[in-house]
């Protein structure tokens, strides 16, 4: 099997990860999946794509992370993880599209209007 490159985005983080044959280990950065995420709920959101595809000890999975918090990285990485596993098998679309991996949120932080505190919010306003 050829090494497998994708890249997965969500707010500010970006994943790039490289997927080829192995044992099932998820390198982050260099660490391991529960160094760099120890929170479960991270772990489990980074595991979904490979879950659906009963696919968990077949690949080893090699990631460069940088950009935004730890919510949108483990996001970013499940549709990195998500998108290779297409290029891998397009037999596999159908199921990892069915279950959202495969959409980019684009949800993205507004930006800070001048003379407001922030986006939307706005100074208390004085009548008098």
């Amino acid at each position: 099997m050829e090494v497998i490159n994708s890249i997965g985005r969500r707010k500010a983080a970006v994943a790039r990860v490289i997927l080829n044959d192995g044992k099932g280990n998820i390198t982050i950065n260099n660490r391991v999946l529960k160094e760099y995420f120890p929170n479960p709920q991270l772990q489990y959101v980074v595991e979904q794509p490979l879950n659906v595809l009963e696919a968990a000890g077949k690949y080893d999975i090699k990631v460069n992370l940088d950009g935004g918090g730890v919510k949108g990285q483990a996001e970013a990485l499940r549709l990195g993880i998500a998108r290779a596993l297409v290029k891998l098998n397009p037999e596999n679309k159908p199921a990892l599209k069915a279950s959202g991996f495969l959409t980019r949120d684009p949800r993205e932080v507004e930006r800070k209007k001048p003379g407001q505190p922030k986006a939307r919010k706005k100074f208390q306003f004085s009548k008098r």
